[in-house]
Formats: structure tokens, C-alpha cells, sequence
């Protein structure tokens, strides 16, 4: 219940992540670095060019200003009162460089710190020859510059702001001396312009300590923004990976996303549309729970004769509302209990097998000293050797329940068929002596690639072609190993010539103990079904179209699984 409330968390926050991806704006990840002497992180270039654009809306409303106001009816008194000729070429000049530095920003001719630095120290020059126009520091046209200071450090921040702030500060300076020197006006107002060099100083101060912050709320703000990508990333991950397959819809039943363990089971390349799509009985199933809620699992039949388990789950998000369908596959939740069956098993049969196999070694052991007796009648060698021959079989019982005990996970690895049956049929047949004709292989077109435990598909080839060979009259024709694909489900079939098994011994044939045999154990089919299930993998017994009997092993497609 906790891993399924982890999962949940993890795909509402993916689910919300997508919805703000698709209905915010992507920004440019490029960022600025405009003072060539700061140590921040810079800002991002869209926001940037942004506030440079603002800045210049500005300079070219107050150039426009300039020039409309001198040129007008009214005439302002302070405007170019000390020296029109000056003011003229100053606000001009002002707005002719305010133009075409709009045209370099909107083309981006150049680059952003150097546009931005030529805006600021033309500002301040030309700002102060306009002052100087219009009557120097008692105008009170130096707050303008205060303005410029500010947006250098905006703009540009760092220790480029002080520079500025220096900079206004001696223009300012130099045109209060020239004006003393050539005696412009009536009185000096040194006082006033160290005032405003201090203001300017302190204005550079204060965008010099916004601009730390702000480059301290982008670095938090860059590295939130990478924990999150990695996270989101990680989380992607879990889920196409996970095991279960994870299906997301709305209430008109059309699919958000699905992972790539949901499309695998579903037997589908592309995400469908909708549930209809992949099944009709699943959309009816779904449609059954939203009026019911209490009827959330199904057992869903798909076409290539796989069982998958739905569950459904209500998935909400901060601003919609989705479902939660989780496949998981049937064969997958059979070889895990398999899995523990066989560890529960293997412990107790290996404690039984160790104390049947004392007694009957003895009664064994018993038996031969007695048949060697010379005095025994004919009767009573026949009674010895019914001894020797239901010990044998007692014992081939025993090994058989200690090598199901014995038995290991599976460890599966991809192999291809072809190479692997002519390697093993080859073994076969040098092992039990057996005439090579005695098999014929057939292969399709294409090379097969399989996902099993190799000494698991060893050991039910040999109980399958043991069985063959035992059963199967080879004397009437060779035993076939066919492989052949199933609805794109790789099997291997072993067809020999026996008569066949009835109905009703097939309702019993994969049981335990179980055999038509007089000297079989019964175990051998049982473990092979035993063996398949654990690796995800079918064995099953059908009569082919003549009457001949056939066992079918499906296997694990490679190419899909593991896509």
C-alpha cells in the first residue's frame, strides 16, 4: 500500500508538471553575464533584453520630449535658457542615437552588453550637456541622470553600477568648474553638485546590492530549477520502467500517457487514443467503475490469449482531474508465487527425500544380499527383484524431489533459438545415444530471440524429448522441434508420433505424480510446467491436426520485453 501511495505521488506531480509545460511559455535558458567585472550568475537573456527595451521606450519618450517641448509654442523657460544652440544639438543628437540604438536592440546588431553600456554613458554625457544648456545644476535637470544611474544598475549591475555612478558624478564635476571658469552663471553651486554626486553614489550603492540579490535569487532559483528537472527526470524513469504496467486517462476515456511496461503487455507500439482501442471490455470495465467505485479490478483477456490484471485508481491533480489504470501481468504474478511455492517446497521435500533415502538404501541394500542366497526358490528371486526395481523407482523419485528443491530463481538471458537447439540437440544425442535422425528441426525465416534461464530451458527440453523418445514411436518417423511464433510469441513445439493423451488425462497431466507409466516418476512434466512459469513462459499439451501429440513452449520475445 505504500509503494501504490509513493507511485501515486510521483504521477500527480509528473501529471502536473506536463500540464504547466503545455500552457506556460517556454523561456530561453541562455543567460547574460553584463558587467565583464561581476561574479553573479548573469540573467536570463530574455528578461534582459526585455528591461533594455523598457529603458530605451524611455529614452526615446524623453528625447522626444526634449526636442517637442523646445520646438513648440509654449517654450519651456528652463529648457535651453542659458544655451539654445547647445540644447538643440544635444536633445537631436539624444534622439538620434535613441533611434538607432532601438534599430541595433531590435535586430540585435549587437551584443547586449555592449548596447546597454553605450546607452548608459551616452546618457550621461549628453544628459549633462543639456544641463549645462539649461542652466546648469540649479536647472535641476541632474535628477535625470539619477535615472540613468539606476537602470546601469539594472541593466548591467555589479561593480559597473559604481563606475557609472563615478562617472555622472565627474561630468557633473567638470561642467560646474567649466561653468565657473567661463563664468556661465551668476553664482557656483558646488554644494548642490556634490549632493548629487553623493546621490548618485548612493542610488549606485543600493542597484549594486538589488543586483547581488537578484543574482542570489537566480542561482537559488537555477539550481531549484535542476533539482527539479532531475527529479522529474527520475521520476519519468520510475515509471517507465516500472515493472506494472500505467495507464492515465480523463473521464472521456482519452489516454494522457501510458509507460513502456503498459504498452508491452498490451501488445501496442504507439500510445492509442483511447481505452476502446486497445479493449473494449477494459472501456466498459472503466466506464462499470465510475458508477460503481467498488468494482475496480478486471481481468482483462487480451488477443494473443495473455491475461492482464487492471485496477483502477483516481488520480487527482491541481487543476483537472485523471484516472490511474495499473496493468500488471498475470504470468509475472504467477512466477512470483511460483517462486515462493518452490522455496516452501524445496524445504520440506529436502528434509523428507534425506529421510526416505536411508531406509531405502538399507531395504536396497537388503534386497541384493538376499537374491544372492542360493537357496532361494525361483518365487523368491522374483519377490528380490521387485525389491531392486521399485527401489530404483523410489530413488529416481527422490532425485527428482531433491533436484525440485533444489531449484534456483531464474536467472533469464537472451538467446537465439537456432544456434541454441542445434548446439543442444547435438548434446542430446551424444548423451543418450540416440541416432541424430531420430530429430528433425524446423526454423522460420527470421532469427528468434528469447528471454529464459538457460539451464531451466535445458532441463524441460530434456524431460520433453525424454518423453519423446519414451512415448512417442520413433521408429514411426523423426520427433519435430518446430519453432514458430504464436501471435509474435516465439514457442518451440515437439511433435513426435504417439497416439495421443485423452481428454481426461490431459485435465491431469501437468499434476505431480501423475504418469501412464509403470517405471515414470510423474514429476517430470509437473516440473517442466513448473520451470516455464517461472520464467514467465507457457508449456502447454494440444493434438495437431493428424492426431499427433505436441507440446508447446512459449517463450519471452527478447526484442519486446526489453525495448
Amino acid at each position: 500500500m505504500l509503494r501504490l501511495r509513493v507511485l501515486l505521488s510521483i504521477l500527480t506531480k509528473s501529471l502536473q508538471n506536463a500540464i504547466l509545460k503545455t500552457t506556460m511559455p517556454s523561456n530561453s535558458n541562455e543567460t547574460i553575464f553584463p558587467c565583464p567585472f561581476s561574479k553573479g550568475y548573469g540573467i536570463p537573456a530574455q528578461q534582459a533584453w526585455l528591461l533594455l527595451k523598457v529603458f530605451l521606450g524611455y529614452r526615446l519618450i524623453l528625447a522626444g520630449l526634449f526636442v517637442s517641448l523646445f520646438y513648440s509654442d509654449t517654450k519651456a523657460s528652463l529648457l535651453g535658457a542659458y544655451d539654445s544652440k547647445l540644447f538643440t544639438y544635444s536633445s537631436q543628437s539624444y534622439l538620434i542615437l535613441s533611434i538607432i540604438s532601438g534599430v541595433c536592440i531590435v535586430w540585435r546588431l549587437t551584443s547586449y552588453t555592449a548596447q546597454a553600456q553605450l546607452l548608459i554613458v551616452t546618457d550621461i554625457l549628453i544628459l549633462t550637456l543639456i544641463m549645462h544648456a539649461s542652466g546648469g545644476v540649479n536647472s535641476g535637470m541632474g535628477v535625470l541622470l539619477a535615472v540613468s544611474i539606476a537602470a546601469g544598475g539594472l541593466l548591467i549591475g555589479g561593480r559597473c553600477a559604481m563606475f557609472f555612478a563615478a562617472l555622472a558624478s565627474l561630468a557633473v564635476l567638470a561642467e560646474q568648474i567649466l561653468a565657473d571658469y567661463m563664468h556661465s552663471f551668476n553664482s557656483t553651486s558646488y554644494t548642490n553638485s556634490g549632493m548629487l554626486g553623493a546621490a548618485f553614489f548612493t542610488i549606485a550603492l543600493l542597484s549594486y546590492i538589488l543586483a547581488k540579490r537578484s543574482e542570489q535569487i537566480l542561482q537559488l532559483t537555477d539550481q531549484q530549477k535542476r533539482t527539479i528537472t532531475k527529479l522529474e527526470d527520475l521520476n519519468k524513469y520510475i515509471i517507465q520502467h516500472l515493472q506494472s504496467g500505467i495507464i492515465i486517462t480523463n473521464k472521456e476515456q482519452s489516454i494522457q500517457m501510458a509507460n513502456e511496461s503498459a504498452l508491452r503487455l498490451i501488445n501496442l507500439t504507439v500510445l492509442p487514443v483511447n481505452l476502446s482501442d486497445i479493449s473494449s471490455h477494459l472501456s466498459l470495465a472503466f466506464q462499470t467503475w465510475l458508477a460503481d467505485s467498488e468494482q475496480n479490478l478486471v481481468l482483462l483477456e487480451l488477443p494473443d490469449q495473455s491475461q492482464v490484471h487492471s485496477r483502477f485508481m483516481p488520480l487527482p491533480t491541481g487543476n483537472e482531474f485523471f484516472y490511474m489504470i495499473i496493468l500488471e501481468d498475470i504470468a509475472l504474478y504467477n512466477q512470483q508465487v511460483q517462486q515462493s511455492k518452490l522455496a516452501s517446497l524445496g524445504q520440506l521435500t529436502a528434509s523428507i527425500a534425506h529421510e526416505i533415502r536411508n531406509p531405502l538404501g538399507a531395504i536396497s541394500h537388503a534386497g541384493q544380499l538376499l537374491a544372492e542366497n542360493p537357496l532361494l526358490s525361483v518365487q523368491d528371486k522374483r519377490l528380490t527383484q521387485i525389491i531392486q526395481t521399485h527401489s530404483v523407482r523410489v530413488n529416481h523419485i527422490i532425485e527428482d524431489i531433491l533436484q525440485l528443491s533444489r531449484r534456483t530463481d531464474s536467472r533469464r538471458e537472451q538467446l537465439y533459438l537456432k544456434p541454441w537447439l542445434d548446439n543442444y540437440l547435438e548434446n542430446f544425442t551424444l548423451e543418450h545415444a540416440v541416432n541424430r535422425d531420430a530429430f528433425a528441426l524446423s526454423y522460420p525465416v527470421e532469427s528468434v530471440c528469447v528471454l529464459i534461464d538457460p539451464d531451466h530451458l535445458r532441463q524441460i527440453m530434456d524431460n520433453l524429448c525424454r518423453n519423446a523418445l519414451r512415448y512417442g514411436n520413433p521408429e514411426a518417423g523423426p520427433i519435430i522441434l518446430q519453432v514458430l511464433s504464436v501471435q509474435q510469441v516465439p514457442c518451440i513445439a515437439i511433435i513426435d508420433n504417439g497416439a495421443g493423451i485423452s481428454s481426461e488425462q490431459q485435465l491431469h497431466l501437468f499434476e505431480p505424480f501423475f504418469t501412464t507409466s509403470s517405471s515414470g516418476t510423474g514429476l517430470g512434466l509437473y516440473i517442466s510446467k513448473e520451470l516455464a512459469e517461472l520464467n514467465q513462459a507457457k508449456l502447454n499439451y494440444y493434438l495437431t491436426d493428424d492426431k499427433r501429440s505436441c507440446f508447446r513452449l512459449c517463450l519471452l520475445n527478447a526484442e519486446q520485453t526489453l525495448r
